[in-house]
């Protein structure tokens, strides 16, 4: 089951010159944001509270990330929604029920959780990240 949006997440060049806008945009405090690295995804995070959830600032560590590629090609701007579920194996079996696919099995993100991608090309090329915490 779906639970909340979890972030939305927007792909930047510069981290800290986006942090700078969002904090100023936001009104939050340097020590309300968390910062880390995600080797898995080639990324560095910044997470910025707002509310419930989250905006999250996405970072290329390297050329070939998937980060990098997404902004060569579109420049910064959106790049996902996360939702949050408390079972992520149960909602990738759901979502194989109703034909939609995954890309590739859950693994490890940022924040502990676990995460895993829809395709864009079947939610209306919006990709779709669903996020589950450890328990």
């Amino acid at each position: 089951m779906i639970r909340k949006i979890d972030h939305i997440a927007i792909a930047v060049q510069n981290l800290e010159s986006a942090l700078e806008t969002f904090m100023n945009v936001l009104g939050c405090a340097p020590g309300d944001i968390t910062i880390e690295e995600v080797p898995s995804e080639k990324v560095r995070v910044a997470f910025i509270p707002v509310g419930d959830t989250k905006i999250e600032l996405l970072q290329p560590l390297s050329d070939d990330s998937p980060i990098s590629k997404f902004l060569q090609k579109n420049g910064d701007g959106m790049h996902h929604i996360a939702l949050q579920t408390d079972n992520i194996e149960e909602e990738t079996a759901r979502l194989a029920s109703v034909n939609l696919s995954t890309l590739g099995a859950p693994k490890e993100g940022a924040g502990g959780k676990r995460i895993v991608f829809l395709h864009p090309k079947e939610t209306n090329r919006v990709l779709l990240e669903f996020t589950q915490k450890h328990s």
